[in-house]
């Protein structure tokens, strides 16, 4: 297996199919894009990303106390079946590693679960990658100043993220339609509403 060869899935499509599942069809089987470039706050964050990479990096790792980071690191696992780009990679006094994300949203007193499976597929990749350690991670709540959150990994984390991706990988290789999310009111801003029957 090798990353050009095997098929990959990135989190955003992860944090999708979580979202509705008939996301993926419509983006990996169909090839109808969503458009989120439109949307404000896929674009906030994209702000937020580019303007943390330029301001007080050394803020975070101070709060955290890291011994070392990286930021936007670009990794890929024909294991984990996913790639992307992790906002920062930390690296621990005690030699374990750790993701930090960045969210241009208010921490509400829970993880979201898109958040903590992006989270965890980080954490899958960093293992895999640099052959450390992962054991928790860290979101950065930034529309509300820099709230920032340790999410502890725990086995069934990693058993839930694997069985997403090989759900959406199903979806993709065999083309079928998905279920559609339980939850209707997800569909009222759905850019899919329209064709999604």
């Amino acid at each position: 297996m090798d990353t050009e060869s095997t098929i990959m899935i990135t989190p955003s499509e992860v944090i999708e199919h979580i979202y509705c599942p008939r996301f993926t069809y419509f983006m990996n089987c169909l090839n109808i894009p969503q458009h989120e470039e439109l949307r404000y706050k896929v674009l906030k964050g994209r702000e937020l990303h580019e303007r943390r990479e330029k301001e007080n990096r050394e803020y975070l790792r101070k709060k955290i106390g890291c011994v070392d980071k990286e930021f936007s690191v670009y990794v890929a696992s024909p294991i984990v079946r996913v790639r992307g780009i992790i906002d920062e990679v930390l690296t621990l006094p005690d030699g374990s590693m750790a993701p930090l994300d960045y969210k241009y949203t208010e921490f509400r007193d829970y993880f979201f679960e898109t958040h903590k499976v992006q989270s965890v597929l980080y954490a899958m990749l960093i293992k895999e990658t640099y052959h450390k350690p992962v054991v928790k991670g860290y979101i950065c709540y930034a529309r509300d100043g820099a709230t920032v959150k340790e999410i502890i990994y725990k086995p069934e984390d990693f058993e839930y993220a694997k069985a997403v991706v090989d759900e959406i990988l199903r979806v993709i290789l065999r083309g079928y339609y998905p279920r559609k999310t339980r939850w209707p009111n997800k569909c009222i801003d759905c850019c899919y509403k329209n064709i999604c029957v």
